[in-house]
């Protein structure tokens, strides 16, 4: 049993940018009574992390420190043996991730991630989902940006609808924020791969199949069905529309035909131009390996932007949803999306595993399935918006 193991929660990473701001969180926030410690590869700098929360809470003081290595598979079969959540920010998740899904698939133990890389994800369904469907283990992916808003905004936005009718959502992103070294290097590594990631998908949907009864799809529109608010839109490219999708697959709730759209909204059509520009050249460039080499160099894994341009930093995520003769306009909010909410949304969702009374679910799982309602209270207790805009 897991609640018989010595840590609530260990957080793999800690040293890293994303990790770092995470343990801050945890140490602020953190359920009394939870148990957990740091782990990573640097005694000393875990040393670093472990002051640095103690001035957060001085109650840190003590935090256990736990050696792992993803190159050391005894060390993170040892993490995820002792703990009953793991956090892991060791990314890119395509080059350190699997040893840490594979333990915690074995071990029963609930996983946690920050992954915003399709093939990653993808193919961990393929390699792991049933054995931790067996072994009870929840592994859920893409807990930060990449994607709660959107998973949870949605699901927010579905529950404000009629039941049993065919539902259609699309969400608008409007964002200021910054870039991380493990973020540029995670987009870097999605680029370069597209064939891996077409074909890890494919296998995925022949694995996976279909909901019994029920037909789930993501808008190809390349301009939404509805408009919320001025300006011009993008279709956005990312993870979030499939994690949408595979929650909409997991619950009835979604109505017997769901369909997603997700864009990018901006205010002037010089952005719009630049914007789908720059991800062209970006995209060209990362299949160069010369010029995917001078990428990575842009801006190291565990570099990120200063407190203070984080305090600067929001992002907004409006969703327009129809159904049964019913519209409704819903709004998911907070500040620096890629950071600060980042490492809050993480923080709460394995706080949420290892404490909250959920819904029976285990293998890969998204978080409107395995946490949904739980996580949104816990959320907007945190300080994220979560509201009905317009119903009619």
């Amino acid at each position: 049993m897991t609640a018989d193991r010595p840590y609530d929660i260990v957080l793999f990473g800690a040293t890293g940018f994303a990790g770092g701001l995470t343990a801050e969180y945890l140490a602020g926030h953190a359920d009394p009574g939870t148990r957990w410690a740091l782990a990573g590869r640097n005694q000393a700098t875990l040393t670093e992390v472990r002051d640095r929360v103690a001035a957060v809470n001085p109650a840190c003081a003590d935090l256990p420190l736990l050696h792992a290595d993803t190159a050391d598979t005894a060390s993170i079969e040892e993490i995820a043996g002792a703990a009953r959540v793991v956090i892991t920010t060791v990314g890119p998740y395509a080059q350190h991730g699997e040893p840490l899904v594979a333990a915690c698939a074995r071990a029963g133990t609930d996983y946690v991630d920050l992954a915003g890389e399709p093939t990653f994800i993808d193919r961990m369904y393929l390699k792991y989902h049933e054995e931790a469907t067996r072994s009870g283990a929840r592994i859920v992916h893409a807990c930060g940006f990449d994607s709660i808003p959107a998973d949870l905004g949605v699901y927010f936005t579905v529950k404000q609808l009629p039941e049993d009718v065919p539902l259609h959502v699309e969400g608008f992103l409007r964002v200021h924020g910054d870039v991380s070294g493990g973020t540029l290097h995670s987009a870097i590594g999605i680029f370069a791969d597209v064939p891996g990631m077409m074909s890890a998908e494919r296998e995925r949907r022949r694995v996976e199949g279909r909901p019994a009864g029920r037909r789930v799809r993501i808008s190809r529109r390349p301009a939404p069905k509805t408009r919320v608010g001025d300006g011009w839109t993008l279709p956005l490219p990312v993870l979030d529309p499939q994690i949408v999708a595979r929650s909409a697959a997991a619950l009835d709730r979604y109505g017997p035909d769901f369909c997603y759209g997700h864009y990018l909204a901006v205010r002037r059509l010089a952005g719009a131009v630049g914007l789908a520009a720059g991800a062209g050249a970006l995209f060209t460039l990362a299949q160069l390996p010369p010029a995917r080499a001078l990428l990575l160099r842009f801006r190291a894994p565990g570099e990120g932007p200063s407190a203070e341009r984080r305090a600067r930093n929001w992002f907004s995520l409006t969703f327009a949803g129809e159904g049964g003769g019913r519209r409704v306009v819903t709004e998911v909010a907070g500040g620096d999306p890629g950071y600060t909410e980042t490492a809050r949304m993480l923080g709460e969702s394995a706080l949420c595993l290892a404490h909250d009374d959920l819904p029976e679910t285990a293998g890969q799982v998204t978080t409107a399935a395995a946490m949904g309602d739980a996580l949104i209270d816990r959320l907007v207790k945190a300080g994220l918006t979560f509201r009905v805009l317009d119903a009619g």
